[in-house]
C-alpha cells in the first residue's frame, strides 16, 4: 500500500511540473503585434465591408477576417495604411472579429 501511495504521489508531482513548464513555455510565446484595427463595418451595393487600419507605422500589419460557417478571409496592410476589404455579400453573416495574426 505504501508503495501504491508513494507511486500516486510522485505522478502526481511529475505531472503538475510537466503542466507548469509547458504552461510557461505558451506564456512566453511571441505574439503577433496588435497593428491592424477595425474602424467600422459596413453595407455599400449588397456587399459587406470592414475598415482597417494599420497602427504600426514601420511594419505591414497580417489579419485575419472571421465570418461564422465561412472560410477565414485573409489580408496584409501596407504600413500605416487604411483599407476597405469586402468579405460577403449582405445575405451572408457579418463578420464576427478581426484577428491580428504574424506575418
Amino acid at each position: 500500500m505504501r508503495k501504491f501511495l508513494a507511486t500516486a504521489v510522485a505522478v502526481t508531482a511529475l505531472s503538475t511540473t510537466l503542466g507548469l513548464a509547458t504552461a510557461s513555455q505558451a506564456a512566453a510565446a511571441p505574439r503577433a503585434p496588435q497593428c491592424a484595427k477595425v474602424m467600422k463595418y459596413f453595407t455599400k451595393d449588397h456587399q459587406r465591408f470592414v475598415r482597417l487600419k494599420n497602427l504600426c507605422k514601420q511594419r505591414p500589419a497580417c489579419y485575419t477576417i472571421v465570418v461564422p460557417a465561412r472560410p477565414a478571409v485573409n489580408g496584409r496592410l501596407a504600413k500605416a495604411r487604411t483599407k476597405d476589404v469586402r468579405y460577403g455579400t449582405d445575405r451572408g453573416p457579418r463578420a464576427l472579429y478581426v484577428k491580428n495574426r504574424a506575418c
